[in-house]
């Protein structure tokens, strides 16, 4: 499409659209997250028109245009436009969730493109414009089948939805020029994006539920929210192992068991049923054997029947870090602890209400503190987990 432009606005101005490299890789900002702001990455195809859409939405701290679904690394706009990465025109967007829903962002989504044009979108032609959901975790990619199962019942369409649904594995910022292009470029963006018919599509898609107030929508559904309401106390237990370096593998097979290593350093997986925390019952936390970073919290335990340990979520939200894992002839989402690093086992989607998640973690990957030793530990500020 932008090559397109490009002819036009050298015929229209005499002025020559450049390409710049791409920056480095990116898949979230620290210090927008830091923030308080949720991250989540969409594809409607042009990234200058989904920018400025998500940006208008109340609660949308900032939109950034990038690449997503592709091969390459550092991909440039040439690159991408040429249809040859796998790339995707993309947009990450930061949201304050006490303002706007991840539901809330996805109900703007449709009302930005085409959900069924798996081919393109509108005068864009090419996969280097297909429509996507690329989600951060599992409670997104749930909350996106809901939305997509809804819109496809809806009876809006004609056609099936052809909009992609898959875990975001890397995000690269596209071209400095590209950013903000709506606001640095008001008059060309506003005739290309009359001249692509996306508006004319989506007011005779949607008519008068084109603009709804996005912010009502997802309130009744479980968020991915944390026990620990308190940001200070988060913020405590984060620094006490942001320092944290792993040992040698010597020192770690000094240290653990040879089951605890397997597990945490191998990737295995310890007997259902034989393990030391799948029917704990007692109140306390859950941490890293090897750094002891707290993981999980007895509030959020269940009995899954599994002969794991399992939890609903992690105590925070950061606690744990989740990868593709495709071993065994499946596709499944591993959890490791943040600052050790350590396989903990799986998480799957079919866990009880409010998050409807199940993290199915070895017992020899945690060390169990109960709760009246939390304070002798030095867990005591996780004390406000527990009702008095």
């Amino acid at each position: 499409m932008r090559t397109k432009i490009a002819v036009f606005l050298v015929a229209l101005t005499g002025i020559t659209v450049l390409s710049v490299t791409a920056g480095p890789e990116t898949v979230v900002r620290e210090d927008l997250e830091q923030q308080g702001l949720k991250v989540a990455t969409f594809a409607g195809g042009c990234f200058w028109c989904t920018e400025a859409g998500f940006e208008k939405l109340p609660g949308v701290v900032e939109a950034i245009s990038g690449y997503a679904g592709g091969q390459a690394i550092n991909p440039t706009y040439k690159q991408v436009s040429s249809g040859t990465t796998g790339h995707t025109e993309s947009v990450q967007v930061y949201y304050d969730p006490k303002v706007i829903t991840y539901a809330g962002l996805l109900q703007s989504l449709w009302r930005q493109m085409d959900p069924t044009d798996g081919d393109g979108s509108f005068v864009d032609r090419g996969n280097q414009y297909r429509p996507a959901v690329f989600y951060h975790n599992q409670q997104q990619r749930l909350i996106a089948e809901k939305s997509m199962q809804e819109l496809a019942a809806s009876g809006r369409y004609s056609k099936p939805l052809a909009t992609e649904l898959t875990p975001l594995t890397r995000f690269y910022p596209a071209e400095e020029y590209h950013q903000d292009y709506y606001k640095h470029n008001p008059l060309r963006y506003k005739y290309y994006r009359f001249r692509s018919g996306r508006d004319q599509y989506l007011e005779k898609t949607w008519g008068d539920d084109l603009h709804p107030d996005f912010t009502q929508f997802g309130r009744d559904l479980p968020q991915a929210s944390t026990p620990m309401k308190d940001t200070t106390q988060k913020a405590a237990v984060a620094s006490r192992f942001a320092q944290f370096r792993k040992p040698s593998e010597k020192q770690l097979r000094n240290t653990l068991t040879e089951l605890q290593y397997e597990v945490t350093q191998e990737e295995g997986t310890e007997r259902a049923f034989h393990n030391e925390f799948w029917n704990e019952k007692r109140e306390g936390i859950y941490v890293d054997i090897v750094s002891g970073e707290p993981l999980f919290s007895s509030t959020d335990k269940f009995k899954s029947g599994t002969g794991w340990p399992s939890f609903t979520r992690p105590i925070t939200s950061t606690a744990v870090t989740e990868h593709t894992d495709t071993k065994f002839f499946m596709t499944r989402t591993e959890v490791r602890s943040q600052y050790a690093d350590s396989h903990l086992g799986h998480l799957f989607s079919d866990g009880p209400q409010p998050t409807g998640l199940r993290y199915c973690i070895n017992s020899a990957a945690l060390r169990f503190i109960p709760r009246e030793q939390l304070v002798t530990e030095g867990y005591g500020e996780l004390l406000s987990l527990f009702s008095e």
